[in-house]
């Protein structure tokens, strides 16, 4: 496998689970493929002698960057490293400073004053980056969230796994709102919270892990994508695309997904995916997708297609190093998981 930055040393600090944070171990593997020595320092999870000693985060990052001497430290999250402690520990080392953040950003305000802290921001939202620059942050970049295809991936679906329409997420009145126009083709809603809303009857589990994540999607016939927040939603941003677009493509079910500012950058409406504006519009793209079997199978293998050519972790990555590096590289390479379909 071509290692484009061999050798680069990187701290990484994030916090890392196998639900909601099972990307942050992604990007992490990421980078270890495309070549760096990676440390991950995760702050949520310290060794004995550290929880012995009550050692705090700032103190544990010190002693990681005294011990690997980083080029990069990337920080994935805005409330991960206070601010204070990245300005402390900057001055008098040549690292370079990144924070890594998704395609939303919950308090503007937080996320703008640790942004200042940084050499460098990534967000996948076009949006946030416009806001940054009006607060005068000049170093923020555009980079998408993604896809790991060795993970999210064509599964044979059986029992609660198989369903017509499914959403896999929270809870969210935007989101009830809108799937509730979908009772009539038996959807199935999966994730925390559906049991307190008026879809509670529709709701399948809560997803405690990654592995359930994608089994949920992949026994779908059509898969619904909702963002947490739309243009009509009073400080929400509705450029960003969320890390569901990139996995469901990846997971090869044809997917309809509401509007966003910059999906267009990504996919193409009508031949990889199927986007929705409104209520009447979800409902009438969901009927078409489940009573044109040929149509709904072209849709999902070229939004496969394009999310393990353009859109996986590794191709982030890729571009996140050589904008720190400087070091221009090859995008890498679509085959960087095998497209066999495995039995759940």
């Amino acid at each position: 496998m071509n290692q484009p930055f061999s050798g680069l040393r990187l701290l990484f600090v994030a916090p890392v689970d196998d639900a909601g944070l099972a990307h942050n171990a992604l990007v992490r593997r990421a980078l270890e493929r495309l070549g760096a020595e990676v440390v991950h320092l995760d702050p949520d999870r310290a060794g004995w002698l550290e929880r012995l000693v009550r050692r705090e985060l700032d103190h544990r990052l010190e002693a990681a960057i005294d011990q690997q001497r980083p080029e990069i430290v990337l920080v994935a999250g805005d409330k991960v490293v206070p601010p204070e402690v990245v300005d402390r520990l900057r001055s008098g080392l040549s690292a370079r400073w990144a924070l890594l953040l998704g395609d939303e950003v919950s308090e503007l305000h937080t996320a703008t004053l640790a942004a200042l802290a940084y050499h460098d921001v990534f967000v996948g939202a076009s949006g946030v980056v416009a806001a940054f620059e009006k607060s005068g942050i000049r170093h923020a970049h555009y980079l998408a969230v993604g896809c790991d295809p060795s993970v999210h991936k064509p599964l044979r679906a059986r029992g609660p796994f198989r369903a017509n329409v499914v959403f896999a997420g929270a809870a969210t009145p935007r989101r009830e709102r809108l799937l509730g126009e979908l009772v009539e083709f038996g959807i199935a809603v999966w994730g925390p919270g559906w049991r307190r809303t008026s879809l509670r009857d529709y709701c399948r589990g809560e997803l405690p892990n990654t592995e359930d994540f994608v089994r949920a999607y992949a026994g779908a016939t059509v898969a619904v994508n909702v963002h947490r927040t739309g243009p009509d939603d009073r400080g929400g941003d509705a450029s960003g695309v969320n890390r569901r677009t990139f996995e469901i493509a990846a997971i090869g079910v044809p997917q309809v997904v509401d509007a966003r500012v910059d999906l267009a950058r990504h996919f193409e409406d009508g031949s990889e995916l199927l986007v929705y504006s409104n209520a009447e519009q979800l409902k009438g793209q969901v009927k078409r997708a489940m009573q044109e079997d040929q149509y709904r199978e072209r849709v999902a293998a070229a939004g496969r297609q394009r999310a393990l050519r353009y859109h996986t972790y590794m191709h982030r990555m890729a571009a996140l190093l050589a904008t720190l590096t400087g070091k221009h590289v090859a995008p890498p390479g679509a085959g960087e998981a095998p497209s066999s379909t495995d039995d759940t």
